[in-house]
């Protein structure tokens, strides 16, 4: 049997995809399978090895994404898939899921796209608490013959697996930074691909500062998208201005790194800090305690999803009326799902995931 798995997109949805990919492995060990995923997010799937075939497309613009995606759909064609699974249910993914031929291509029951599928699973439109591992696995049900039982974390977590060659560029340039191995090393996600699950920069300045005044063995990495440098630069400014100046140089300039590179940093420390974002989730892969911190979005659905032994907390403003929301407008105009979230209360879980006792 031959199983296509499409899902575009954004790095944390490609991540939250990887428990399917080793449910369907243990439930159809001579199967091949295959993975459609685009350049950005490539990396979280390339090293998977549950995996044959991991197809890289482009995210490209107007003619070209016509052109590109027309010579994708003979080279899928030709590949006679027996089960097509897409993920995504976007117009892309839909469209390529049908240009496969498959004799299965399974989706979501959206409306305009359903036809394209010979079967579909319902999705909620609704913002409901259920975990989008969950959501996925409802895909999984609909596929002849499947016998893979519910989803748990326990048995399929979220993976990503460790680029030797990104290791070793983290390990020389940790060193060259002065960390040690017995540093506490933290690293803090300051940006967020929307301004709606973006905590406010004078809140992570206090979180930095107070961690490394807490404790003399704590080096603090901050990271961010290439877009959020500047902030992040911001907050290690800030956050040095807050310390006395022996200890300034723990908030470390690292500069920039890829998403292999942050998984294998990750790997590497004690904690990691962020909001619900794509580096959240990659983090999730690695057994380093996790504080996320949640605005617009819901801990139910996006929670790191592996086993419960390894430390991690949620941090999250409850009792909102407006929460969950669609991250289109702020209902109350102030973002006041993160604005009043309080680094006191980050800091609580980040000493509490330190200790192993999240």
């Amino acid at each position: 049997m031959r199983v296509l798995l499409i899902r575009l997109r954004l790095i944390g949805d490609v991540v939250l995809s990887t428990p399917l990919i080793r449910a369907l492995r243990r439930t159809f060990p001579d199967a091949s399978l295959s993975y459609l995923v685009e350049r950005d997010a490539a990396a979280v799937v390339s090293g998977n090895p549950h995996l044959d075939e991991v197809i890289v497309v482009e995210r490209t613009r107007g003619v070209a994404r016509i052109v590109d995606d027309v010579r994708l759909a003979r080279r899928l064609r030709q590949e006679r898939f027996d089960v097509v699974i897409d993920m995504h249910g976007g117009p892309r993914s839909s469209w390529l899921a049908l240009a496969t031929g498959a004799p299965q291509r399974i989706g979501y029951d959206i409306a305009g796209r359903h036809w394209m599928y010979t079967r579909t699973v319902p999705r909620a439109r609704e913002l409901r608490p259920r975990h989008s591992v969950v959501n996925q696995w409802d895909l999984l049900n609909a596929i002849e013959g499947w016998r893979g039982g519910d989803p748990d974390p326990a048995q399929d977590a979220v993976e990503m697996a460790l680029d030797e060659a990104a290791d070793r560029r983290i390990a020389g340039r940790l060193e060259r930074a002065g960390v040690e191995p017995d540093h506490e090393l933290i690293v803090v996600h300051v940006s967020a691909s929307n301004p709606f699950r973006r905590w406010p920069e004078p809140a992570f300045t206090e979180v930095v500062s107070s961690l490394v005044r807490d404790s003399p063995a704590r080096r603090v990495v901050l990271s961010s998208g290439p877009s959020d440098r500047p902030a992040a630069d911001r907050i290690a400014v800030s956050a040095r201005d807050l310390l006395p100046a022996e200890s300034r140089a723990r908030v470390i300039d690292f500069g920039e790194f890829d998403i292999g590179e942050l998984r294998a940093l990750v790997g590497r420390s004690r904690l990691f800090i962020g909001g619900d974002t794509g580096p959240l989730h990659v983090a999730a892969t690695t057994a380093t305690p996790i504080v996320a911190i949640y605005g617009p979005t819901l801990p139910a659905r996006s929670a790191p999803w592996r086993r419960h032994d390894i430390p991690s907390e949620s941090v999250e403003i409850t009792g909102l009326a407006c929460r969950p929301c669609d991250q289109r407008v702020c209902a109350p105009g102030d973002y006041r799902c993160l604005t009043t979230l309080r680094p006191a209360a980050v800091l609580a879980a980040a000493e509490r995931a330190l200790a192993g006792i999240a």
